[in-house]
């Protein structure tokens, strides 16, 4: 029977115990080691987010890589960079020019009271119609539904005049056009749903695919840029006749007196 009290007990107890604060001791240590390990982990971790997020917020956004890109001109555009965009007989002597953004509401309010009437007078040769297009709404609301939907505009204008006036109408119906906070355009699924809405551009793999490539945002950007340079052009929508600006009709009637009163019509 062992004995407790025993000096060779007394011993044993004694080295169980230094065995013990000695094990404790290297375990603590392993402890702070592992510690001092995480947090040089836990503080590259973070140095590294924070290097990606500066890399990140210097990285070039989608626009501005999309201005350093070639300039691919649609067809059926005139001018040097192809901001020309006449519609109709090119001999008329009479030119009605109009000036919109896509997201404006004003704009979508004119085209639908108007706009038939404004198609229909170039279509039997009263005037050739211009349009320039512009962004300016994106930077004071914030987002690119503008730019967006002024390069589908440029991909249903590369199919036909047809289709970019088929499709302007579509974009600035009651039905689909969003309020003006709303930056529903910056969608390529939404605008090429729209575009579904017209006939020559319904299921249109070419039009469909230069929209989600972006295949003319460049010229997005330099129509917008023609846009900032027009003389007399304060806002939108803006409407010259020959040159002159004239106070925006809201109904058909007011546009053939319009019309009149230039001298376009008798």
């Amino acid at each position: 029977m062992s004995k407790r009290n025993s000096q060779a007990a007394k011993n044993a107890a004694r080295e169980r115990i230094r065995a013990q604060q000695e094990a404790e001791r290297k375990r603590q240590q392993r402890k702070r080691v592992a510690v001092v390990g995480a947090s040089i982990v836990a503080v590259l971790a973070i140095a590294g987010g924070v290097g990606y997020a500066v890399m990140q917020s210097n990285k070039p956004g989608h626009w501005e890589e999309a201005a350093d890109k070639k300039l691919v001109k649609p067809a059926n555009t005139s001018g040097k960079d192809g901001t020309t965009v006449t519609i109709g007989k090119s001999d008329t002597k009479n030119t009605v020019h109009l000036y919109e953004d896509p997201r404006c509401p004003g704009c979508a309010a004119m085209e639908q009271s108007i706009g038939s009437a404004v198609d229909k007078g170039m279509k039997d040769g009263d005037y050739k119609l211009d349009l320039t297009i512009g962004t300016f709404l994106d930077n004071n609301l914030g987002g690119e539904g503008s730019k967006n939907a002024l390069s589908a505009l440029g991909a249903a204008l590369d199919v036909s005049p047809d289709a970019f006036l088929e499709y302007k109408t579509a974009l600035y119906s009651a039905k689909y056009h969003p309020k003006e906070t709303s930056d529903d355009f910056a969608e390529d699924k939404y605008l090429i749903k729209v575009a579904n809405t017209v006939d020559s551009l319904k299921n249109n793999k070419k039009f469909k695919s230069a929209v989600e490539k972006g295949t003319f945002d460049r010229w997005a950007l330099t129509m917008s840029d023609s846009f900032q340079s027009a003389k007399g052009v304060e806002s939108t929508p803006t409407i010259k006749i020959n040159g002159k600006v004239v106070e925006t009709p809201k109904t058909a009637d007011a546009w053939k007196a319009a019309l009149k009163k230039a001298g376009v019509t008798k």
